[in-house]
Order: structure tokens, then C-alpha cells, then sequence
């Protein structure tokens, strides 16, 4: 997979006090590439490989100035960048296959093992960037889950990754918004070329996607998430320099960011939505079939055929069925497991009443959680993190819980979003496994500790593979056995729970895009299998038809660690550190499932001698 912004928007690759409409940036300052055959050939293979890979990096930032601000390189926070355009989309070309062809050169043979492990990840993400040109998502640019314009509606609040610290900060947000209000009439354009290419989505997704947007417009524009800057001035600005920018941002709100936005809502609403696919499956797509299984082995990270996951679905379904089983009859519940499932959706003391009380919940956990780390990891992170509910925007499309990663200055925590939109969807036993998947020891834990790494290349620290960040966040919620976290039978059911979610996800989202069910059949399958309530159900559904393959990733990363620990232990025997494991899990970065497997292996051949 691509270089990932390390947020919410996980994975995606996604400017105006009267400033003129800034340029697509540019790959140097002089438009041309990063001089990279500049590198002597003189130098040990180990310095041209690390020169190479950190001009990579220089080159790929100036190509994302989205990405840059996620990474704490704020040179760039003033452009917005032009994803969609052919010149960038010619550069992006550009750049992958010119560092494949120079890495090659270099040789992995020549490597000591430490970089070859990074060479080997380097190479991968060259290669897999280039097949994923040959699909045209572009013709696709805009989900109810993820995009652009959620992106921005992040950073335009002042609470993630662009900084609102002084007057320029302010500025250069203004600059990225004209860019983004340009980016906004091409996407429509895309659309339009995914219109008369049959590349279109859903009915449903686009009906989601407006009423996104329309949660977006205020007549207000104080009440705009877009003005909560202006709301926090720092103390050190002058009373004229507030002024001047309350001024120049109702301007650019009211008169341009808002008309261009609902421009976009009605662009959906009137030329697109009637022009959607009733299908709901990749599969009806020009190509979908291939398609969809290239983006089932990106997000996996194998070479795993769909018709193979859907079935691996279907085994862990049965298994973890009747573990459910197994609590109910340990609680005494004189029901049948349908019945179990109903009750503990549905009894009022398994819920909070108010959102104040559910996040109140999550950090008593994350207290307790907390004090038994220490006895399993001795890499830990520095930066913390804390609860927030999901912004009220996207609370009614977005999936119960997710995590953003803390800025790379430590400036700023990591967050723990919980959707308090549905307190039925939030039951009181599925807390403790969800905070071990999307805090600590979870996602939390993998990526701040990444971003944390010293004497790896770039590139290598914010790489994202979804297989090995989710696949570790569900090895977390396992861990938690382990932890003493499931000494209460509910809570286990509810670690069940979220297992059995990333089970059906097998088989689901394989049967959405590869085997011709409905929205309507990936619904039922999952009430009949699961306690999940019905809204959670269809954002499910509803996630995985905007993003297919990657929810595939979750039981295939979980499976791999835990093979690959069994694989340790048995190997190793007294000698086996669980702690030394986990060291070994996380401090590379995020890797192939392929590339894991190396590391590990080498591990365990030098722990035994």
C-alpha cells in the first residue's frame, strides 16, 4: 500500500486573504525530479539504498502536501495538491517506477538484514503502487467513509494535523482551501468521466454522501466547523490581526468554501445520484472482478484468492458461534443464542444514557488497561492519547469507533473517536475490546510507536499496510485474554463480538464484490450471525461497498501474528519472551504479511543459538 496519512482516513493518499490560485505542487523547485542518480556510486550499498529511500521520501512529500502536514513536514501546508490532475497523476507514475528501477540497481543481496527488510518493503510499495494505476478509482473520488472533503473538514477544524499556532498557520489554510475549492469542480469532472465509463457508485452511497454535505451547509457561517479556528486564536495574536482574519474567513467561508460545497451537494443530488448503479457489488463494475481482487491482495498483503478468504469466513463464523454459545450457557441465560443476542441488544442497564457516560467509560478503561502494559511490552509509546466522540458531521455514516494518530512533533495526542450517535450501537460489553483494538495496546500503540522510530528511512515510518495495523489491533483484542481484561463473561462475549464482525467481514465483503450478494443479503447475514445493532449493521455494509477488501484485512493479520507467535513459541520454547515478540511486531513499521514473516523468522533462527 501507499504511504498513509495515519489517521482516521488511514491508508487514503488523498488554499486565502485574495492569494492567487496556488499550483499543483511540483516535485522540485525547478519542476523537474529529485536528482537521485546524483548518489555516488562510490558509496557502500547500505548509504546509496538509505540516500535513495530518503530522496524518495523528499520527493513523495512535495507530491502530497496533504500527506506532508500528517507527517509534521509543514513546508508545504499552504498547497493543497492536485491528486486528480494528469500532470500529477503522470508524476505519481513517474516516481514509482524511476526509485524501482534505481532501487533494483542497489541489489537486496547486498543489504545487511535489517535493511534488506526495508529494501524488501520498499520495492513492494513501488510495485504495488504502479498496478494500482491500471484501475481507474479516479473516476471515483468521493465516499460516504472516506475522502477528500472529510479530510479537509478534519484539518479546517483545527483539532488534527494543520496547524493554527500564528498568522501564516491561518494563511496558508486559506491557501489550501482555494485548492480545494478548485479540486472540488474536478472531482466532479472525474465523476463525470466515471459516468460515461460505467465507474459509478451505489444508490445508497450516494444518497449517504449527501446527506454528509448537507450536514456540512450552514446558513451561519459562525456555525461552520470551517470557523472554529477563528473561535481559538491563539493569545498572542493582536486585536487587528484578529480582526483581519475574522474578516477574511467569513469571506472565504460565506462566498466561496460553503457555495462550492453545496455546488458539490447539488452536483450529487441532481447529475450523479440518477446516473448511480443499483448494483452494490465491485464485481458490476467494467473489469470489477480483477479489480477486486487486486485490492483484496493490497489490503491483505497476500496473494489469497476472494473464493479461499470467503470460505476461511464461513470456518471462523461456525467457530466463533459456538464459543458465543459456550458464554451462554456459562451466564445461565435459558434462551437460545438468537434470543442471548436479542437481550444484550437490547436490555437498557447494557447501555449508557447519555454520550458523557460512554466516554466517561472509555477512559476509566484506558486507567485500567494502562496499569498491565508494562508486564507485556517493553516498547511503549511516548505520545498519549485521548476519548472524543466522532464530530457530528459524518456521525451517522461512520463506523462505531476509529483512531488518529498523534502528530509526529508530539504536539498533539492521538485520538480515540467513539460514535455516540446510537448508544444502542455502543453496548456496555463491547468496551473493553474496542478500546484494546483502536487504543492500547492497539492501534494506538503500532502507529505512535512507529511514527516514534529512530534510524529507519522515512518512508519506513509512514508506510501503512492495513493487514498488519488491524491485523495487530485484533491480535490485541486476543492479548487481552492474556491481560486478565475477560474475566467478566460479557466482556469476553463482547471480544466474541467484535471477533465474529471481522469474521463476517470475510465473508461478507467477498460476497458483496465477488459472489453478486446484495446490500439488502450482507444485512441479513450479519443480523442472523451477530447481536450488532441494525444501524451499526448497515454502516457496515455500507463501508465495505465504498471500500472493498479492506475490511478482509482484519482476520487475515490477526491469523498471520498469531501463527507466526505460535510458530515462535514452539520454536523457541523457555526461551520465548513475549515481550521481545511484540518488539519484534512493532518496531519495523508496518509490513507485508510476506515481509513479517521474513523478519520473524530470522528473529526466532538468532534466539535460538
Amino acid at each position: 500500500m501507499k504511504l498513509s496519512l495515519l489517521a482516521v482516513t488511514i491508508g487514503l493518499g488523498f488554499s486565502l486573504l485574495a492569494c492567487s490560485k496556488p499550483q499543483a505542487p511540483t516535485l522540485t523547485k525547478d519542476n523537474q525530479p529529485n536528482n537521485t542518480a546524483s548518489v555516488s556510486q562510490q558509496q557502500s550499498p547500505d548509504a546509496r539504498y538509505l540516500a535513495l529511500v530518503d530522496s524518495y521520501f523528499t520527493d513523495y512529500v512535495k507530491l502530497e502536501p496533504i500527506f506532508a502536514t500528517f507527517v509534521g513536514v509543514n513546508d508545504y501546508n499552504a498547497q493543497f495538491g492536485g491528486d486528480l490532475t494528469e500532470d500529477y497523476l503522470k508524476a505519481r507514475h513517474e516516481l514509482n517506477t524511476r526509485y524501482l528501477a534505481q532501487v533494483k540497481e542497489i541489489g537486496i543481496a547486498q543489504l545487511p538484514a535489517d535493511l534488506q527488510l526495508s529494501y524488501a518493503l520498499f520495492v513492494y510499495d513501488r510495485q504495488m503502487a504502479l498496478v494500482d494505476e491500471t484501475f481507474p478509482a479516479r473516476f471515483m473520488p468521493i465516499s460516504q467513509f472516506h475522502s477528500t472533503v472529510i479530510t479537509m473538514v478534519q484539518l479546517g477544524s483545527g483539532e488534527s494535523a494543520q496547524p493554527f499556532n500564528t498568522v501564516q498557520d491561518y494563511q496558508n489554510w486559506q491557501q489550501r482551501v482555494a485548492g480545494f475549492i478548485d479540486w472540488l469542480q474536478l472531482a466532479q469532472n472525474r465523476m463525470n468521466e466515471g459516468i460515461a465509463s460505467n465507474v459509478v457508485l451505489p444508490r445508497v452511497l450516494v444518497e449517504r454522501i449527501i446527506a454528509q454535505l448537507d450536514a456540512m451547509l450552514t446558513k451561519d457561517v459562525t456555525q461552520s466547523v470551517f470557523y472554529a479556528p477563528i473561535k481559538r486564536f491563539p493569545a498572542t495574536f493582536s486585536s487587528e490581526e484578529q480582526a483581519a482574519l475574522t474578516k477574511s474567513y467569513i469571506d472565504m467561508i460565506g462566498q466561496q468554501l460553503l457555495p462550492a460545497l453545496m455546488g458539490l451537494r447539488d452536483y450529487f443530488k441532481h447529475s450523479y445520484l440518477p446516473k448511480s448503479r443499483g448494483s452494490d457489488g465491485w464485481s458490476a463494475l467494467p473489469n470489477g472482478k480483477a479489480w477486486y481482487q487486486h485490492l483484496a491482495n493490497a489490503h491483505t498483503t497476500t496473494t489469497m484468492p476472494v473464493d479461499e478468504i470467503h470460505q476461511m469466513g464461513l470456518n471462523e463464523v461456525a467457530r466463533i458461534l459456538a464459543e458465543m454459545d459456550n458464554v451462554r450457557e456459562q451466564v445461565g441465560f435459558k434462551g437460545d443464542l438468537k434470543a442471548f443476542f436479542t437481550t444484550l441488544s437490547s436490555e437498557p442497564q447494557y447501555f449508557y444514557r447519555e454520550p458523557s457516560g460512554l466516554i466517561e467509560g472509555y477512559m476509566a478503561l484506558k486507567t485500567k488497561i494502562n496499569q498491565v502494559l508494562p508486564q507485556y511490552f517493553n516498547v511503549m509509546p511516548k505520545a498519549d492519547y485521548v476519548v472524543k466522540p466522532v464530530e457530528s458531521f459524518r456521525e451517522q455514516s461512520a463506523a462505531g469507533a476509529s483512531y488518529e494518530s498523534p502528530a509526529v512533533d508530539g504536539s498533539r495526542p492521538g485520538v480515540f473517536y467513539i460514535n455516540t450517535y446510537n448508544l444502542k450501537a455502543q453496548p456496555k460489553w463491547g468496551m473493553t475490546t474496542l478500546s484494546l483494538h483502536e487504543a492500547a495496546p492497539g492501534h494506538h500503540f503500532q502507529i505512535a510507536i512507529k511514527q516514534e522510530l529512530t534510524g529507519v528511512p522515512e518512508f519506513q515510518r509512514f508506510s501503512g499496510y492495513t493487514a498488519f495495523e488491524e491485523g495487530w489491533a485484533l491480535y490485541a483484542e486476543y492479548l487481552g485474554i492474556e491481560m486478565g481484561l475477560f474475566s467478566d463473561p460479557y466482556q469476553y462475549f463482547g471480544k466474541l463480538s467484535d471477533e465474529m464482525l471481522r469474521a463476517m467481514r470475510l465473508v461478507v465483503d467477498t460476497g458483496l464484490h465477488a459472489k453478486g450478494w446484495s446490500r439488502g443479503q450482507a444485512i441479513q447475514y450479519m443480523k442472523d450471525n451477530s447481536p450488532m445493532a441494525e444501524s451499526d449493521i448497515i454502516a457496515e455494509v455500507e463501508r465495505y461497498m465504498a471500500i472493498p477488501g479492506q475490511a478482509l484485512s482484519y482476520k487475515v493479520g490477526q491469523l498471520k501474528i498469531l501463527s507466526l507467535r505460535s510458530r515462535a513459541e514452539k520454536a523457541l520454547g523457555d526461551k520465548f519472551d513475549i515481550k521481545a515478540f511484540h518488539d519484534q511486531i512493532l518496531t519495523s513499521g508496518s509490513l507485508p504479511m510476506a515481509v513479517m514473516e521474513q523478519k520473524i523468522d530470522r528473529w526466532i533462527a538468532a534466539s535460538q543459538v
